[in-house]
C-alpha cells in the first residue's frame, strides 16, 4: 500500500526553483534512497515532505490525505518524522531530556514515553549507558544516534533522514545503517538522503537518482548499483570510485552511454 505519494512537485527559494515537477512513491515498510549530486535539490524535498517548506505546486499526499503546506509540528503528530542534517540536538540537555522533546507530541501520555524510551534504547543500548549525560558531550556517531532516536521517539510511520553519514567514520556509518534497517523491518518507511551511493543502495528497496531538481532515473536499488555508468553519469566518477566500482571508459563517453539508456528507458 503507498503510504507516500509526491506528485509533480514544484519548490521555489524566491525566483530559483528548486524542485521541478518532481514525483516519487513509498510503500508501507520500504526503504526508499534519494540520491543525486550537491543541489540537486535532495533536501529540499525531504523538507518540503516533513512541512519545512511550502510547495508552489504539485501535491504531496501521505497516509491518505493531502499535507503540501501543513507545518512541520502537525505532521509529527500524524506521523511523519525528520532528521536533519546536522542533528539539530539540544547539546546542554541530557541524553533523556532530548528524547522527551521527541516525544513532546505524545507528552500526555507517559506511559507511551516510557514504552518508547525503552524501544529507542534497545535499538541504541550506547544511549542508555548515557541517559543522563549531556549530548553535546558525546561522539560523533553517538550524536548521529540520539538524532534518529529522538526521531522514532513519535512512533513515526515514515521517517527522514538526511546525511545519517555525515562527518562519520565507516565502521559508526555501517552500524548506524543496520540499525536503521532493523527500524525499517519492524515496520517504519524510510526516505533517506545519503552521500554514500554504495552504503545507501545496499540498504535501500529501491532509489530515485534527482539532477536539478527532477528525478532523471529510478528503479530497484540492485539495479542501479550494478550500473555504475548510469550513476556516474548524475553523481560523478568519485560517487562511484567510492562505491568500488569505476565507470568503464573515459568519463564523457561513460556519460554518453549512459545518458543514451536513460532515454531508452523512459521511451
Amino acid at each position: 500500500m503507498t503510504l507516500l505519494r509526491v506528485q509533480d512537485l514544484n519548490v521555489h527559494y524566491g525566483a530559483v526553483q528548486a524542485l521541478r515537477g518532481l514525483s516519487l512513491e513509498v510503500q508501507e515498510g520500504e526503504m526508499i534512497a534519494l540520491l543525486g549530486a550537491n543541489g540537486a535539490g535532495k533536501t529540499t524535498t525531504l523538507r518540503t515532505i516533513s512541512g519545512l517548506l511550502t510547495p508552489t505546486a504539485g501535491t504531496i499526499e501521505f497516509d491518505g490525505d493531502e499535507i503540501g503546506g501543513v507545518p512541520a509540528y502537525r505532521l509529527v503528530s500524524r506521523g511523519v518524522a525528520h532528521l536533519p542534517e546536522g542533528r539539530d540536538l539540544f547539546p546542554s540537555l541530557s541524553v533523556e531530556e532530548n528524547l522527551k522533546y521527541g516525544h513532546w507530541t505524545r507528552r500526555r501520555d507517559r506511559g507511551d514515553f516510557k514504552r518508547q524510551l525503552e524501544r529507542v534504547m534497545d535499538y541504541f543500548p550506547r544511549l542508555r549507558e548515557r541517559r543522563a549525560q549531556a549530548a553535546g558531550t558525546l561522539s560523533g556517531g553517538e550524536q548521529q544516534m540520539l538524532g534518529v532516536a529522538r526521531a522514532l521517539m513519535s512512533s513515526p510511520k515514515l521517517l527522514l533522514v538526511d546525511e545519517l553519514s555525515l562527518g562519520l567514520a565507516p565502521m559508526i556509518v555501517t552500524q548506524l545503517f543496520d540499525i536503521l534497517r532493523d527500524v525499517n523491518r519492524d515496520g517504519t518507511a524510510v526516505l533517506l538522503v545519503e552521500q554514500f551511493v554504495h552504503m545507501a543502495l545496499g540498504n535501500s528497496d529501491r532509489a530515485y537518482v534527482l539532477a536539478k531538481g527532477e528525478v532523471v532515473m529510478s528503479g530497484p536499488s540492485q539495479g542501479l548499483l550494478d550500473d555504475p555508468d548510469l550513476i556516474a553519469s548524475y553523481l560523478g566518477e568519485a560517487e562511484v570510485s567510492h562505491a568500488s566500482a569505476k565507470p568503464k571508459g573515459d568519463g564523457a563517453s561513460s556519460q554518453r552511454r549512459s545518458r543514451s539508456r536513460v532515454r531508452e528507458a523512459r521511451s
